[in-house]
């Protein structure tokens, strides 16, 4: 039990220390910035002081009182990681729709270009003239295109909105398996370490978007400190640019994959027949998708016996 104790305790501090490590990093640098915009560093040196002339009560009554107003503002933040992720995402108001139409008309542009330039490529490569340069560009077009949604109505005026749009409507454009409804279900019947991986990968695209928060924070401190500006802008320039799409981009690629690997063990559980080839497959998954939402008093398919 004293190795279980240890155990849980290590697993609780390496939470707490990735949880509470960019408030940490916030209030440190809001510190710097009271101190900066006030008589320098002789206000640090009063705090001290005043610590040092407190009691062991005194003292520890602070000490909580500052890891409070740390673990309120990561509560703060975390409540507001998905309506942040949301409008990163391209989830606009509709007061927006303009901007919302003219962006996803632009990728809509980009994406005939591209595909226009996939078809030359092909031809290259159907005639063995295809460069080392021309494969560079080839994959780059390939994974541009896999992270887009393939309806130009499903598109969103976002590159994290299309990566991840894309992952929750291939599924039915390839297996017939409606990702609202059928993830719930999905998930349920992973193995463990899928389920791991998943997760980890979604705490990692909420850090990168808690990062932007925490960034447009210490934006609102620039009347008292003129660098808190660009030090603001470019952490959140930084997540919302840089980190978030290539976290976005592993998460969706693992949502994929997923469907690719596990849909038969949820056909098994559900006691559905499996489909018997790739041309009957999305039929036979949208008839599934229907039963799931909809239930169904139908005399077939047959269910399978329990395995």
């Amino acid at each position: 039990m004293g190795t279980f104790w240890t155990a849980v305790a290590g697993k609780l501090t390496d939470r707490w220390a990735g949880i509470a490590a960019p408030a940490l990093v916030f209030w440190a640098g809001a510190v710097l910035v009271w101190a900066f915009d006030g008589s320098g560093w002789s206000r640090l040196s009063k705090i001290t002081d005043w610590l040092n002339r407190q009691n062991a009560a005194g003292q520890i009554v602070a000490i909580l009182g500052a890891l409070a107003v740390v673990a309120a503002s990561v509560i703060v933040v975390q409540r507001l990681t998905t309506p942040v992720l949301r409008l990163i995402e391209g989830y606009w108001p509709r007061s927006l729709h303009r901007l919302i139409e003219w962006q996803r008309s632009r990728i809509g542009k980009r994406r005939k270009t591209d595909e226009t330039l996939v078809q030359s490529l092909q031809a290259l490569l159907d005639d063995g003239k295809m460069t080392a340069n021309d494969r560079a560009v080839w994959a780059r077009l390939e994974r541009r295109r896999r992270h887009r949604p393939i309806l130009d109505s499903e598109l969103l005026p976002t590159r994290v909105g299309n990566i991840l749009r894309a992952a929750e409507t291939r599924p039915y454009h390839r297996y017939g398996l409606d990702a609202v409804a059928i993830w719930p279900r999905l998930w349920l019947v992973l193995p463990e370490a899928a389920r791991q991986e998943l997760a980890n990968a979604r705490t990692s695209l909420d850090a990168s978007v808690a990062t932007a928060i925490w960034g447009i924070g210490f934006i609102a401190l620039t009347p008292w400190a003129w660098w808190a500006f660009p030090v603001g802008i470019t952490a959140t320039a930084t997540a919302v640019v840089g980190w978030t799409p290539a976290r976005a981009e592993v998460f969706a690629d693992l949502v994929e994959a997923a469907y690719d690997l596990y849909r038969s063990a949820l056909y098994q559980q559900l006691r559905w027949p499996l489909p018997d080839t790739p041309a009957t497959e999305k039929h036979i998954g949208t008839e599934l998708t229907r039963y799931l939402v909809r239930g169904s008093d139908q005399p077939h398919p047959t269910f399978t016996a329990p395995t």
